[in-house]
């Protein structure tokens, strides 16, 4: 299927990322930023890693999940819906039982087990089936549409866009003007975010596995497009196709696409938990692996920030 001739999604920008900044101000944690000082990747730059990892559920997701909630005036007595490769499921089940909400999410059979049993934790109607993400979304629709309930889109939604940019807005203030952004990209939300909020003012560089590079092959292509989604980081950055929102945003702003193997996601992992003692699963160290592959050369100087998006694993396969 070609989307090139649907019309260009609403795109938030700066407002709408600042609006939803105070609107989930308190349910969302102000995460860390480190720098892990010289040796940590090679050459000089000034290197800054955003700790997403550390936010409620194990990854950035909640941020766009609660905007997306509590931008609603009514909400459904059936709940929230949501599909998902694990780390966006746990948002909407942590903020559904924040908020006193039910929720149902759909998982694909290729979630991590360490992110199946943090949904079923948090209380949310668990359904496992469908080899990826957009078959899980599929049957979540059907879902949707029989209850009623409020659908809660991974990274294609305006407000869902919007409360991930509260990241790169929280990042700019702890760690002051940055040259370049660089994040890890499944269907595109947070990279999304970023873009709201930056524009072209930051250099941003979308890093995708080699195996599962929706936004990358839909930038070659011109249009987002079906893609073969495999490897360590399918479960989180294994979107079928880039989202609407995240194409057009990347497309209207200054974009850096790299790709990394499997083999670079797993050596960040390691470097992660060796030098820092901070648990990423593979999805959240692919950002710093654009590093320590050469994927992304910073030059001299360059002020870098990292986004360690997610943490959601088994402890024992980083350790």
């Amino acid at each position: 299927m070609n989307d090139s001739n649907e019309p260009v999604p609403a795109l938030p920008g700066r407002d709408d990322v600042e609006a939803a900044a105070a609107r989930i101000r308190g349910h969302v944690r102000v995460t860390p930023v480190v720098q892990p000082g010289a040796g940590f990747v090679d050459g000089d730059a000034e290197l800054y890693l955003k700790l997403e990892c550390l936010q409620h559920s194990g990854s950035f997701k909640p941020r766009g999940a609660f905007n997306r909630v509590l931008s609603q005036t009514q909400l459904p007595e059936a709940g929230l819906i949501a599909a998902s490769g694990g780390n966006h499921g746990a948002a909407v089940a942590y903020v559904a039982r924040e908020l006193g909400l039910r929720a149902e999410v759909f998982v694909p059979e290729i979630a991590a087990p360490a992110k199946i049993a943090r949904l079923r934790d948090y209380g949310a109607v668990l359904r496992i089936g469908g080899r990826d993400y957009a078959e899980a979304l599929a049957a979540s629709r059907l879902r949707r549409d029989e209850s009623g309930a409020l659908e809660i889109h991974a990274y294609d939604e305006f407000a869902v866009v919007a409360g991930q940019g509260t990241l790169a807005r929280e990042f700019e203030q702890q760690a002051g003007k940055l040259d370049t952004l660089v994040v890890a990209v499944g269907g595109g939300g947070l990279l999304a975010g970023l873009l709201a909020w930056h524009g072209r003012n930051v250099r941003v560089v979308a890093v995708e596995p080699e195996r599962s590079a929706a936004l990358h092959t839909a930038l070659a292509q011109g249009t987002p497009c079906d893609v073969e989604v495999a490897g360590v980081a399918a479960d989180s950055l294994g979107a079928r196709r880039a989202g609407r929102i995240a194409f057009a945003l990347a497309q209207a702003n200054a974009l850096t696409s790299v790709l990394v193997a499997d083999d670079a996601i797993i050596a960040a992992q390691l470097r992660l938990w060796s030098q820092l003692r901070v648990v990423a699963e593979p999805g959240g160290a692919a950002a710093l692996a654009a590093l320590l592959s050469g994927a992304y050369r910073p030059q001299p100087g360059e002020r870098v920030g990292v986004v360690v998006c997610g943490a959601n694993t088994d402890p024992g396969l980083v350790a």
